[in-house]
């Protein structure tokens, strides 16, 4: 394989508990907004939203909770609790070596996120990735967030030369149908042991595993 060029791979990253470990500093924030309104929240909170975009956090705080807030000021309180700690984020263990890999065969590398653009910038700020990506589609630029595959089609529309294959990491089943549903070759990296979404070609265990699966599976026949 060839670095560099349109022979050359791009990988479309997940960011949130895929390259940064920032899952227990998103439920600190979404557990202050019901706290704010006296609301003490299940433990297993943060597991059943997964993957959810923040329309849908919301829309499912106010149907089983109540809470008063509407969505502008729900998501200025989330944002202002994650950015103010968001300087103490750390990569996922074996992420950068993963995405620096594969920057030395000058792959293309993205971010797909559901978070806002403002979240994403201070998470790659956070673990030295700033400036650093091809391309970044941020909740902003969908109108239909993870599942739906509107993000990873868009991230795929932007990335120039044509990549001869395109393949995605993903920690949530959520994100990882998302991404099938646009065609990639898609590697789960769950945070816990857990069964593969249908049509993902690796599960990886860490990230030394999921190194070595992105480069062979870069190698694997299109189609």
């Amino acid at each position: 394989m060839s670095a560099g060029g349109s022979s050359a791979p791009a990988i479309l990253w997940d960011l949130d508990g895929t390259l940064v470990d920032s899952e227990p500093l998103h439920e600190q924030a979404l557990v202050a907004t019901l706290e704010d309104e006296g609301i003490a929240p299940a433990d297993d909170l943060h597991g059943q939203l997964l993957g959810l975009g923040a329309p849908a956090i919301h829309a499912l705080f106010r149907s089983r909770f109540g809470i008063r807030r509407d969505y502008a000021a729900w998501l200025q309180r989330r944002w202002a609790v994650y950015l103010e700690r968001a300087p103490s984020l750390r990569a996922r263990p074996g992420a950068l070596q993963a995405f620096e890999a594969a920057q030395a065969l000058s792959w293309q590398q993205a971010v797909v996120s559901n978070s806002n653009r403002v979240v994403v910038d201070a998470n790659l700020a956070a673990i030295g990735l700033a400036g650093r990506l091809t391309v970044i589609v941020a909740a902003e630029d969908v109108s239909r967030p993870k599942p739906d595959p509107q993000a990873y089609r868009l991230a795929q529309q932007r990335l120039a030369p044509r990549p001869a294959a395109v393949l995605a990491v993903e920690d949530s089943a959520t994100g990882a149908r998302a991404a099938l549903a646009a065609g990639c070759r898609t590697f789960f990296w769950p945070q816990s042991p857990q069964a593969a979404p249908p049509g993902a070609v690796f599960v990886a265990d860490d990230g030394a595993s999921l190194q070595a699966a992105l480069v062979q599976g870069a190698g694997l026949p299109l189609g």
